[in-house]
């Protein structure tokens, strides 16, 4: 199995799709939040995936949170603003 080290930074502040396409999610980092901000990730590139986490409530910094995910990957943000930067390696 190839391990994945790095991949391509996508910002998101509000929930939407981190990628459509198959592929390793490595990690997100945290840049701002509100208090009380949550995050819950899905299989999919649409609202409705299955889950892939729980609800995350993170703190400010990096996650790492390496996850094949082979139909995309959606990002649900609760209580904005949430500045997330993903790296996602397609493939």
């Amino acid at each position: 199995m190839q391990t994945v080290e790095s991949g391509t930074p996508i910002n998101l502040a509000a929930t939407a799709a981190v990628s459509k396409a198959a592929g390793t999610l490595i990690g997100f980092y945290v840049n701002n939040k509100t208090a009380g901000a949550t995050l819950v990730l899905s299989h999919g590139s649409a609202a409705g995936g299955t889950a892939i986490t729980g609800t995350i409530t993170p703190l400010i910094g990096w996650h790492e949170l390496k996850l094949y995910c082979p139909t995309g990957v959606y990002a649900t943000i609760a209580v904005q603003p949430m500045d997330l930067t993903f790296f996602f390696a397609a493939g």
